[in-house]
């Protein structure tokens, strides 16, 4: 029994990836130690601040990096950064930016929810948004004449909530924001590579701690140090009510030197497929291996739900999944196809052979059913 459990609450099996409404990710023994350490003592804050930063920096290659409370956080301070370049008196009127270049071009395609829209996080920052293109195509000339002296900053995220296809390329928004001399701000809040977007011209990039590298709660801004400075100075402004305490920071470079050995989750593909197959012999299931849909190296086990079978469809499924003794959590997001996924990164101990035994029960009561009629 966990301590959630102890508090009353039902035990949670993750089996949807490193989700914030289920706490992101778990934290290990060595990461909590150094958390509890940091939580005793007193620090200068600030002088802590920049140290995690140049410490975040050896592991991104940038000039410097600013930590945040997490990684939507980070994307309203980069933005408050593009706008105010870091001039106090613009700073402590943010959100406010009547006035100033305050346009944040970004792609239709790019426009996502993650829990919250990411456009909430862009005028936190005082941005104001303008997208480009159509949901499932953009073109090269349309960010180009989407770009005015308003323009603040341009926006690109890397996500598997975007569209993956006919969208303009990375590529063509750094050269792009060179050519205006604006910042190129970079969402991987997920991504599991710290150097690429850095490398390939990016004037701040965004990540989460709690995500890939199984932080506490935090995040980081990374990039030039220009603009590095200028997000350090959103802290007299809007990134005050945004703060991250002295032992998540700690926690975060603990992590961080974890995660020079992070696993390789291709690793897992025998043992996934194994499962996949137990779960194709249960009356009303198809199970394969599918890899993320960004192109991450991570694999999972796709359920198809064989309705006309089973007697019940795909949302059913997933809805009985969550509500039961054990809530168990997949990943729903093609639910309409008929399908759900099961992610093994975040699972403990025997619970993927629990989410087979709920599946079975599932299946067997089906069975049942049908030969009493």
């Amino acid at each position: 029994m966990n301590i959630y459990q102890r508090l009353g609450l039902k035990r949670v099996i993750n089996a949807c990836g490193k989700m914030t409404i289920l706490g992101v990710s778990s934290v290990s023994a060595e990461v909590t130690k150094a958390t509890s350490e940091a939580a005793t003592s007193f620090v200068e804050i600030d002088a802590l601040v920049d140290r995690v930063g140049e410490l975040v920096s050896t592991y991104t290659g940038a000039e410097d990096s600013y930590v945040t409370s997490c990684a939507s956080a980070g994307i309203a301070i980069a933005v408050a950064a593009a706008i105010t370049e870091g001039e106090l008196d613009l700073v402590v009127n943010l959100p406010d930016s009547q006035g100033l270049a305050n346009q944040i071009v970004m792609l239709r395609g790019h426009n996502i929810d993650y829990g919250a829209p990411i456009t909430t996080a862009i005028r936190l920052g005082g941005g104001k948004v303008v997208e480009v293109g159509q949901s499932n195509l953009s073109a090269l000339w349309q960010l180009e004449k989407a770009i005015t002296p308003e323009t603040a900053a341009l926006l690109y995220v890397k996500s598997h909530h975007c569209v993956q296809k006919g969208m303009v390329a990375l590529s063509d928004f750094v050269a792009l924001a060179k050519e205006h001399q604006l910042p190129l701000i970079v969402d991987a809040a997920a991504e599991e590579d710290l150097r690429a977007y850095v490398a390939a011209g990016a004037s701040m990039v965004i990540y989460s701690g709690a995500k890939a590298l199984d932080a506490p709660t935090s995040g980081f801004i990374t990039g030039d140090r220009h603009w590095i400075a200028c997000c350090k100075a959103q802290h007299h402004g809007i990134a005050r009510a945004m703060k991250i305490g002295k032992e998540n920071m700690v926690g975060l470079v603990t992590a961080l030197e974890r995660y020079l050995h992070h696993q390789d989750w291709s690793k897992q593909l025998p043992e996934l497929e194994a499962v996949a197959h137990d779960i194709t012999t249960l009356h009303g299931f198809q199970a394969d291996i599918e890899q993320d849909e960004a192109g991450r190296a991570i694999y999972r086990i796709r359920v198809k739900v064989l309705s006309e079978q089973l007697g019940h469809d795909a949302r059913e499924v997933e809805e009985m999944l969550r509500t039961g003794n054990i809530a168990i959590y997949t990943r729903k997001y093609f639910l309409h196809q008929g399908v759900f996924s099961i992610d093994p990164r975040a699972l403990q101990g025997d619970e993927l052979s629990l989410i087979v035994q709920r599946l079975r029960e599932i299946s067997l009561q089906s069975e049942n059913k049908h030969a009493t009629h």
